[in-house]
């Protein structure tokens, strides 16, 4: 029998969570169990808080955060809201949404909070806002300038462990969030990151984009192309016909694809995603493309008789015309992903460097 996944809610339904428990124990100088909040989508979702505090000036919680069946990096975060009472001539008479202990600044262009800001996106801010002012319009006369802070304590130490610093978010983690609800086993999270990278590639000024599927194959890219900047590189994991597309959505259209053999094979394939759940590879194909290139027969029978892409690599000591072989293919099989796309691949060893590539 399947088990039904369970979704979970994000960092910015969190902490619109958070900030109206705070906003509630303000004005009604009482703590606060439990609170409810609109989500983008229409539906309406209640969160339990903890670590209540208020005085007559102010008063914080924290929401736990709990990413359902789909759990990442800031699952089991608390998410403060800390709400105060402020003289009105110090934020202009409004509700002013700021970032504390945990919670990243934007350094670079390309995202969707402009450099100097605190990393809360416009959704999830409007959201706090919309929830805090849920509370304070239902008084007949309420204090003009209300600052909400929202913080997560461990959140520089989460972050470290994200591609933050990479995308320019220093100091800690990010407020995010489009509709609230966090599906289980979505790619989202991971082709939100993907597009946000390309952003700051292109706002940076980038040329190129070299699109790799893992971290050894990343590090092997940057050593070998020491002029690229920093923000060209874009970890895309298994998602290729994706990150193809957002490149050449983006105008990236000679992106670098720098990966190791086995990937750099299912690539070759046609596969649009090389997860194991969503790719099989069937080393026969391979053993065709030899044969039809007319390799020799150690080639041929290196293939046949292996049980992994990886097992041929390393036996054939990374034979240069095989390797060039799945490379061309795999630049071909990028551009039926994304028609118009010119792709360089780059292929990295098991010890970090690269077997053979072009230069963009």
């Amino acid at each position: 029998m399947t088990k039904l996944l369970r979704s979970g809610y994000t960092t910015g339904a969190c902490a619109a969570a958070a900030a109206k428990g705070a906003a509630l124990m303000l004005v009604t100088q009482a703590s606060v169990s439990e609170v409810s909040i609109d989500l983008p989508t229409g539906a309406c979702a209640t969160f339990r808080l903890h670590g209540q505090t208020y005085s007559a000036d102010e008063a914080r919680c924290f929401v736990v955060k709990d990413a359902g069946d789909d759990p990442d990096i800031t699952n089991g975060a608390e998410v403060h809201g800390h709400v105060l009472l402020l003289p009105s001539s110090l934020t202009g008479g409004e509700i002013s949404i700021v970032g504390g202990a945990g919670i990243g600044r934007v350094t670079k262009p390309g995202l969707a909070v402009p450099p100097g800001e605190w990393a809360i996106n416009p959704v999830p801010r409007r959201m706090i806002n919309e929830a805090v002012h849920s509370v304070f319009s239902s008084l007949i006369a309420h204090p003009s300038t209300i600052r909400v802070v929202i913080s997560i304590p461990d959140g520089e130490e989460r972050a470290k462990k994200t591609l933050n610093a990479r995308l320019g978010i220093v100091g800690g983690l990010s407020i995010l969030g489009t509709t609230g609800i966090v599906r289980p086993i979505s790619a989202k999270a991971w082709t939100d990151t993907i597009d946000a990278a390309l952003d700051v590639a292109r706002a940076c000024g980038c040329k190129d984009a070299v699109l790799s599927t893992g971290r050894n194959s990343e590090m092997a890219a940057q050593q070998h192309l020491p002029h690229l900047p920093e923000e060209a590189f874009v970890m895309m994991g298994d998602h290729v016909e994706y990150a193809l597309n957002a490149c050449a959505t983006r105008g990236f259209m000679k992106p670098i694809i720098a990966c190791q053999f086995a990937k750099m094979l299912k690539i070759a394939c046609g596969y649009k995603n090389t997860h194991a759940a969503a790719s099989e590879l069937d080393l026969a194909v391979l053993r065709g493309w030899a044969e039809a290139a007319h390799m020799s027969p150690e080639t041929l029978a290196l293939i046949s008789q292996a049980n992994t892409a990886r097992e041929i690599a390393v036996a054939s000591g990374f034979e240069r015309t095989l390797m060039k072989l799945v490379a061309d293919r795999a630049g071909k099989a990028a551009a039926t992903h994304a028609p118009g796309i010119n792709a360089i691949t780059l292929l990295c060893g098991y010890d970090g460097t690269v077997i053979d590539g072009g230069q963009p």
